[in-house]
């Protein structure tokens, strides 16, 4: 009853919340370094939630978008696996701006896969990829369930995707998803260890939440998983 009760609620709480359409997130999915297929479907499930959950979602690869002016338009700004160098000093600057005035960042995939010299996106993130090994089926364990982007998961949540390692990890983030590394191979982190698959905090003056989940093209077609994207805007543009 508890899962069924909040899904009910969830389009509520953007209906009601986003006053029509007035609250804005922007996806971003430049790449400078690898790209993956599945932007292209991702890019689409984004624009789907934003029309289920009444929020305007626009889309964008052009880093120019990142001033004051324009950031201003949105509550959010999503990393939709992005790869490599991608902002210059002036647009991250005006990226760390909106983050202080209270804004949110989502984080999807391969958002841990750019920016690596840029110490204070990295901390916002959460850690940097550190290698993978090939796409495979997994055991993943919630550690929140009260979190908006884990409510409607199973306590195991077994599903086939990259699984990506980690290096720099921020210590100060909140867990939501850790991987059994018992259940595939490749892991690095340790079977005995915590991996995290994702997370969420406050920072900066406002809100990141990043999940490693959404390597395949399969991922945004999953009920379960759009789910949880959506349960990391929720926390995002904040409540």
């Amino acid at each position: 009853m508890k899962t069924k009760s909040f899904l009910y609620f969830l389009p509520l709480f953007f209906l009601f919340t986003c006053k029509n359409g007035s609250v804005s997130v922007l996806v971003f999915s430049k790449t400078a370094a690898f790209r993956h297929e599945s932007i292209k479907y991702g890019k689409e499930a984004f624009l789907k939630l934003g029309k289920t959950y009444n929020i305007n979602v626009d889309t964008t690869e052009d880093a120019s978008k990142f001033t004051d002016l324009n950031l201003k338009k949105y509550k959010a700004v999503v990393f939709l696996s992005t790869t490599g160098d991608i902002l210059n000093n002036d647009q991250q600057a005006a990226f760390e701006r909106f983050i202080k005035k209270g804004n949110g960042f989502v984080g999807v995939h391969a958002a841990s896969d750019c920016e690596y010299e840029w110490q204070w996106f990295v901390s916002l993130v959460g850690g940097n990829f550190n290698g993978h090994p090939a796409i495979q089926t997994a055991d993943l364990h919630l550690t929140n369930t009260d979190h908006a982007s884990t409510k409607m998961l199973p306590l195991i949540w077994q599903r086939t995707d990259e699984w990506y390692n980690f290096k720099n990890l921020n210590p100060k983030t909140n867990l939501l998803i850790k991987i059994d590394e018992k259940t595939y191979l490749g892991g690095t982190h340790g079977v005995e260890k915590t991996h995290p698959m994702c997370w969420y905090h406050a920072f900066d003056g406002g809100r990141a939440w990043y999940t490693a989940l959404g390597h395949t093209n399969e991922s945004y077609s999953e009920d379960l998983f759009l789910k949880h994207l959506a349960g990391g805007v929720k926390y995002a543009i904040g409540e």
